[in-house]
């Protein structure tokens, strides 16, 4: 008789903690394949650290294949699924196509970045989903400030050390706090002319910063911020975005280069894609996470809409605290149907929340105890030590570095901005040239926040913002390969020594993607904290 087979697609916080215990329960009794396009688990809410240096980017991934030996990792993003057949149909990261079959399915795709039908901000803002755009965020911010420090012009030089962020949930508020922080470090060392300081705003239409929290929280956030020198405006949003700064809905315009989009997520639109009932397009599923009339198909995290037990008639929100535990359940009763244990509902009790606000500051409250100061920002650390699956000494080396070492601010070049468009299916991975597009997204209209602009057709090029300057044009692969063709021919002309013993530049066809004609695709932290988002 031949072993189940379970294919778990996605590895953030939900998918993660499904192979994990799974992996334990099975023993070698089921064959179990987890789908994800990179090979390591995200640990979110320490994202902003990263983007602000005082973590290195691989602290904060977990290896997949060290910490899941009895699971077999499969890179690539689905692209869809055939319910009827078993079956779920991806791309790797180089362009294959692949197919797995099931017997059990866990769908835990997480969430995107959510857009909304703002003018300009699809081609000038830039997410905050994953590790690619925290780098070019680290970068940018980096290159803004010693471009300012070297600016002629007054005006260049406020524009370029201007930093507009727009969201004030966990995301947002986090990004902020540790920008400001990094920016006047950066400026110490390397002042701006006429006694200039790095300038941050803080937009969101809701009422106060961190609106989903305790009161006491977001009064302790707001305080931070101000006292800090962030410019914290509720009731205020994004009209328009342009390449040379943004026009907010209360009339004013900001000169700025630098649009950071923290808004919130929705669902992975690949839920949607399946036709099954939606709830603002995360996928409807009963307490014990199966998804009604399909009991082979299970789902969990952002993805999922599953009901809250203590309050009858709503779902629980889509946190990272909630994505995590839902994991744990999902492999439970994924186990149970195969006749392992009993099946249970998803229950949970709210543990607290915390936000870590840079240096020694957060707010916290831990077990409902509303904490601030150097107590929430213990607590804070030692949450996240406590909860990250891997890496827990070196994220504490670092934090000790930090304390006692002046950060480098430095520009490493990894991403560039065409790299990180904001309207992507998959912030996970940096785009390239020539890289297919896995999954193309599809308009989300039962969720919030649907994409309004178009998507980006093989064999156009893609225009995107580079760094607040003239929209930059990335030529398709097959434009690539005539232009290198050109530019090898006229090289030829030039020189009489053919250089035969230098190496050939590297065929676009042999590289990732690199098919002729094919244009770079769309640029997969649900605003995460403990609190946000899965994957």
């Amino acid at each position: 008789m031949s072993r189940p087979r379970i294919v778990i697609v996605g590895a953030g916080f939900a998918g993660y903690r499904t192979a994990k215990e799974l992996s334990r329960k099975a023993r070698g009794k089921a064959d179990i394949t987890l789908l994800n396009p990179t090979d390591y688990f995200l640990y979110l809410p320490l994202l902003p650290q990263v983007a602000a240096g005082i973590l290195e980017p691989r602290r904060v991934t977990v290896s997949l294949s060290d910490t899941l030996p009895r699971v077999r990792l499969v890179l690539g993003e689905a692209d869809g699924i055939d319910l009827d057949g078993r079956t779920v149909h991806y791309t790797d990261p180089e362009g294959a196509r692949g197919t797995l079959a099931y017997d059990r399915l866990v769908l835990a795709a997480g969430s995107v970045n959510k857009l909304l039908p703002v003018p300009g901000v699809a081609e000038h803002a830039h997410g905050f989903r994953g590790l690619p755009e925290a780098l070019y965020l680290r970068d940018h911010v980096t290159r803004q400030v010693e471009l300012a420090a070297a600016a002629d012009d007054p005006q260049t030089c406020a524009a370029r050390c201007t930093f507009v962020v727009v969201g004030a949930g966990y995301t947002g508020t986090e990004v902020a706090a540790h920008g400001q922080l990094f920016t006047d470090a950066q400026v110490r060392g390397h002042p701006l002319r006429d006694g200039m300081r790095p300038r941050w705003i803080l937009l969101d239409t809701a009422e106060r910063v961190l609106p989903e929290l305790d009161p006491r929280l977001s009064r302790t956030a707001d305080r931070t911020l101000r006292e800090r020198g962030v410019e914290v405006r509720m009731g205020t949003s994004v009209k328009e975005a342009t390449p040379d700064g943004v026009l907010l809905t209360d009339g004013e315009f900001v000169p700025t280069r630098s649009l950071v989009w923290c808004v919130g997520v929705r669902p992975d639109p690949l839920a949607e894609s399946l036709g099954l009932p939606l709830e603002r397009g995360r996928l409807l599923v009963d307490p014990n996470l199966q998804v009604p009339g399909r009991p082979e198909v299970f789902a969990c995290g952002d993805a999922a809409a599953v009901p809250d037990l203590d309050n009858p008639g709503q779902y629980t929100p889509m946190t990272a605290q909630h994505a995590w535990r839902q994991g744990r359940t999902a492999a439970l009763n994924v186990a149970a149907s195969l006749g392992a244990g009993v099946r249970r509902p998803y229950e949970h009790r709210d543990l607290g929340f915390v936000v870590d606000l840079g240096g020694v500051k957060a707010a916290a409250n831990p077990l409902g105890v509303p904490l601030s100061g150097l107590a929430a920002g213990a607590v804070t650390r030692g949450y996240h030590l406590a909860a990250m699956p891997g890496n827990r000494v070196r994220v504490a080396a670092d934090w000790l570095l930090d304390a006692v070492l002046p950060r480098q601010a430095v520009q490493l070049g990894l991403v560039r901005s065409w790299a990180v468009p904001l309207d992507t299916a998959s912030p996970e991975s940096a785009q390239a040239p020539g890289r297919p597009q896995a999954r193309q997204k599809t308009d989300a209209r039962s969720g919030p926040g649907a994409a309004t602009e178009p998507e980006t057709r093989p064999g156009e090029p893609a225009a995107a913002q580079t760094d607040g300057q003239e929209p930059e044009v990335v030529p398709s692969a097959g434009e690539a390969v005539i232009a290198e063709g050109k530019a090898r021919e006229a090289a030829g002309r030039r020189s009489p020594d053919p250089a035969k013993n230098r190496p050939a530049p590297e065929s676009t066809r042999n590289r990732p993607g690199g098919e002729p004609g094919q244009a770079p695709g769309a640029a997969h932290r649900t605003d995460a904290d403990p609190a946000e988002g899965d994957s």
